[in-house]
Parts: structure tokens; sequence; C-alpha cells
């Protein structure tokens, strides 16, 4: 199964492709950032991410995508600017036919990291040690990695437990 995993951003956005067998084997497959902070009129930007993303998923052909929750940002225009990337990047997704799961930062963290207070380097530490990458990862590239396992791991969860994630995650 191949699973895409985005971080959105307004200014750059981390996309992670990986593969994982029935066995649970991960293999990396993408990663990247798309830099759009340069574009003439946030608009522009929104488009560049919807556009690129549609460009790499019909590269890489996932069936899968995890997606970071919203969190509260510092302040009222930076949550709406990183809302709107987000949603951007949902609409490349589904428009492309491909499910979205949602994660909070704290889940993606503590599916990699072990702890749901891991830092960015202990994430992106973790993340080249599962997927065997060498050398150092670009943090909203890691994060995206970081993001598609964590899918991988939940899924694989849910699929051992057998019922649907909407259910498990009322028993917390």
């Amino acid at each position: 199964m191949r699973i895409i995993g985005i971080d959105p951003g307004s200014q750059r956005t981390g996309v992670g492709i990986i593969d994982v067998d029935d066995a649970g084997k991960l293999v990396h497959v993408f990663h990247g950032a798309l830099a759009v902070a340069g574009e003439a009129s946030f608009p522009l930007r929104l488009k560049r991410i919807f556009d690129e993303l549609c460009d790499i998923i019909a590269a890489h052909r996932p069936v899968e995508c995890g997606i970071e929750r919203v969190f509260m940002a510092r302040n009222a225009d930076s949550a709406l600017k990183l809302g709107q990337a987000r949603g951007a990047a949902i609409c490349a997704v589904v428009s492309q036919g491909i499910v979205v799961h949602e994660y909070a930062a704290t889940e993606v963290k503590q599916s990699v990291v072990g702890s749901g207070r891991g830092d960015k380097a202990q994430v992106q530490h973790m993340v080249g040690v599962l997927l065997g990458l060498k050398g150092p990862l670009q943090g909203d590239a890691a994060d995206a990695l970081a993001i598609a396992v964590a899918h991988a791991h939940t899924r694989a969860s849910l699929a051992r437990v057998g019922i649907p994630r909407t259910a498990w995650r009322r028993r917390r």
C-alpha cells in the first residue's frame, strides 16, 4: 500500500510518500517540501500547493493519505492561512479520489518517537531510522514522512483490533 503524508504550511508544505507491505515493512518512495512563499499573492500559493500535490500524486499514485490536523497557531491570521493551505492540500488529494485521514501532531510523535512530546530533531532522526535514510532530512519533509508512518502504524493497529478509527478515538 502506498501512503502520502502531508505537513501543510502556508510557506512550505512537506510531502512524504512511503510503501508499506502486509508485514508492516516501510519503504521510502519520495519526500520533499513545496516552497510556495515566493508567489506574488496568497491565492497563488494555494494554487501552487494544489497543483504540485496533484502532480506528485499523479507521478506516485498513493492510495491513502495522512495529513496533520490543524493546531492553534500563535495568532488568528497564521491559523487562518494554515487552514487555507491545509484545505488546498486536502482538495488536491480528494480530487484524485484518495481518502484523507487526519492526525494530531501528538499522535504522529507518539507513533514515530514513542512520546507525544518529542521534538523535531527526534522526529527527523526516527524517520531516518525507520525508513533507512542517510543524512539529514528537511524538517517539513521529515514531518510529512512521519505522518505517513503514523498512518501506516495506526492502520495496522486498527486492522488487528478490528474496529474503525472513529470508534477507537472515542475510547480514549
